[in-house]
C-alpha cells in the first residue's frame, strides 16, 4: 500500500476565516492551489505534497474530516478497512473534481478522508 500524501483538514467558520488562513500560511510559504468556496487547499511550491486544507463545511459528506490520506489504490484500502470492521462514515464514491474517496473513523474517533485521484 502506497501513501502519497497526508493533509490536515481544518474546519473554519467562514470564507473570511479561509482568507485569513491563506494570508497567515502564505507567510510560511504556502500558496493556494485549489479553492471551491467551501474548501481551500494550500501547498508548498517547493514540495507540492506538503499541503493543508480548510473547509467551512463538507458539501458531499456528513462530516468534515480531520485529515485526508491520498493512497495509490483507494479501492484496495477501502476493501481492507471494510474487512477489518472499521467504521465507514461515508461510502466509497467518485467526486466531480476527479477523486475517488471514502471516510473512515480511526480508533481515536477522528474521521479520515481516504482518497485517490482518478486517472
Amino acid at each position: 500500500m502506497t501513501v502519497r500524501r497526508i493533509v490536515p483538514d481544518i474546519h473554519v467558520e467562514s470564507e473570511q476565516a479561509m482568507g485569513a488562513n491563506r494570508d497567515f500560511y502564505g507567510l510560511l510559504g504556502f500558496e493556494e492551489v485549489m479553492n471551491q468556496g467551501w474548501v481551500m487547499t494550500l501547498a508548498s511550491p517547493a514540495n507540492p505534497t506538503a499541503q493543508i486544507s480548510f473547509l467551512t463545511e463538507e458539501r458531499t459528506a456528513p462530516v468534515v474530516p480531520d485529515l485526508s490520506v491520498e493512497v495509490e489504490d483507494v479501492d484496495a484500502v477501502h476493501a481492507q478497512l471494510l474487512a477489518s470492521g472499521a467504521e465507514i462514515v461515508r461510502d466509497l464514491r467518485d467526486e466531480e473534481w476527479g477523486v475517488r474517496r471514502f471516510f473512515v473513523r480511526d480508533p481515536n474517533g477522528r474521521v479520515v478522508n481516504v482518497l485517490g485521484h482518478r486517472g
